[in-house]
């Protein structure tokens, strides 16, 4: 039996509210019908509050106050409607992990998302599948506080380099993050191509055969992870795997601006 394997042995996996089910099957959808959308909302009270606020807030300040679920969707955007619900499902899904910040830790998992959809938009790929893979992979460590509570402080030890939370895992529990996350995405019955780049996030160039999403989330993590968003985040990025990319770092240099964009976009609370 796999080191992963023996890991979910009695584990309880946190259950997916039915709200969280419909939005991934629209994630590709972008004519989804706006009352199926409003629908899904309604049904979780705290969240129709949550985008009711966001609607109202200084960042979508109007004249008028906005007080219907249609006219919040239709205010704030399908995909910011999908982060902001999205990471609230993902939220309130597992419990609270001794050592761990949780507002910094849902707020670098959207970081990683915005970026994993920009880095996946530049090179023709899904960005719709990579936004949801790269919001992901951290969901793994969660379930790994769930299970041995005190790892969590040796994983998030400080200060830490781009990478080193992986490295950790792997010499405490013999497998990472993004490997525990691709098996709950199994689990919840996410696409084989989710599941295999998640198992291949910490280390895209041992996978076989090659996920380019995989590549996508180590970029996008490794990114996510840095102090900023700066041209010194580029350069300590593997050329291997932006070989593996057909990225050309130059060209992520000069476009920096639009990747701070799709982590505004995805961050929202």
């Amino acid at each position: 039996m796999s080191p992963v394997a023996e890991f979910f042995k009695n584990l309880t996996l946190p259950v997916m509210p039915e709200v969280a089910h419909e939005l991934i099957r629209s994630l590709n959808d972008e004519d989804v019908p706006l009352p199926q959308l409003r629908d899904a909302i309604a049904r979780d009270p705290a969240l129709a509050v949550q985008l009711l606020r966001l609607a109202n807030s200084a960042r979508y300040a109007r004249s008028r106050q906005i007080s219907t679920l249609d006219d919040a969707i239709a205010l704030v955007g399908l995909r910011q409607v999908r982060a902001l619900a999205l990471a609230s499902c993902f939220n309130d899904a597992f419990p609270v992990v001794p050592g761990l910040d949780r507002e910094t830790f849902w707020r670098e998992s959207q970081s990683c998302g915005g970026l994993a959809q920009w880095v996946a938009s530049g090179i023709g790929s899904d960005s719709e599948q990579a936004w949801l893979s790269g919001f992901m992979v951290r969901v793994g460590e969660l379930l790994m506080g769930m299970k041995s509570p005190s790892s969590v402080i040796d994983f998030e030890r400080q200060p830490s380099h781009p990478g080193a939370r992986w490295e950790r895992e792997q010499a405490l529990l013999g497998f990472t993050e993004g490997q525990v996350s691709a098996e709950l995405a199994r689990a919840w019955n996410f696409p084989d191509a989710m599941v295999d780049a998640l198992n291949a996030a910490a280390k895209p160039m041992q996978a076989q055969p090659f996920s380019q999403l995989g590549a996508v989330l180590h970029v996008a993590e490794l990114l996510a992870a840095s102090d900023e968003l700066s041209v010194d985040a580029v350069d300590g990025l593997p050329a291997e795997v932006l070989g593996a990319l057909n990225l050309d770092a130059n060209w992520m240099r000069s476009r920096l601006p639009q990747a701070q964009a799709y982590v505004q976009a995805s961050t929202l609370h």
